[in-house]
């Protein structure tokens, strides 16, 4: 696939997702009718939100499970209104929303024998990174390593997130990866209708 086809691909994902808030929220937001057949081919997406350069909602799905434009809509939706970290997004704020779609790789498994193994073979910007442990699960993705770039800082942060403790390690713990490919509105063409 092409540069140009990439580019067209991500315009239309970002469309996607902030027409489905902009719904949410009452605003009028025109989305094109995309028929694109490789929309409709299961796809997992995260979407990521942020106001004024900080983060203000980021959801998404790990697995392909249901048609990409389905996918990229629903996260959007609950990155604005359902994280749980933040209140729900609201009309006001939206004029200063910036929107980001990432488009997943499969994860594949990442066998680690240590924490130093981990390290040593965790890929910094690029790696997305999944760990699991018992009912404890935790993810983020590459663009993380901006403000984590240290193996063991991106690892300790990542447990935290799971509720582990930063310097918890079993041999149980699993950990697999994924690369993205993504789409961020530039600040200067955000849509505000």
């Amino acid at each position: 696939m092409s540069t140009d086809e990439q580019q067209d691909r991500g315009q239309i994902l970002l469309s996607i997702a902030r027409a489905s808030i902009a719904e949410a929220l009452g605003r009028h937001y025109v989305l094109p009718d995309y028929d694109q057949p490789w929309l409709d081919e299961p796809g997992a997406s995260f979407v990521t939100l942020t106001r004024n350069g900080a983060l203000r909602g980021c959801i998404g799905s790990l697995e392909a499970h249901r048609p990409l434009r389905v996918d990229v809509a629903s996260n959007a939706l609950a990155a604005a209104l359902r994280d749980p970290r933040f209140p729900p997004l609201t009309s006001r704020e939206w004029p200063d929303i910036r929107v980001e779609v990432s488009l997943l790789s499969p994860p594949e498994p990442l066998p680690v024998a240590s924490e130093q193994d981990a390290w040593e073979k965790l890929r910094p910007h690029v790696d997305g990174v999944i760990l699991e442990y018992g009912p404890y699960r935790s993810t983020f993705l590459p663009q993380v390593w901006e403000q984590l770039p240290d193996p063991d800082r991106f690892l300790a942060h990542l447990k935290m997130k799971a509720g582990l403790p930063w310097d918890f390690w079993a041999p149980q713990l699993k950990l697999a990866r994924y690369s993205v490919r993504k789409w961020k509105e530039p600040e200067q063409e955000i849509v505000t209708p």
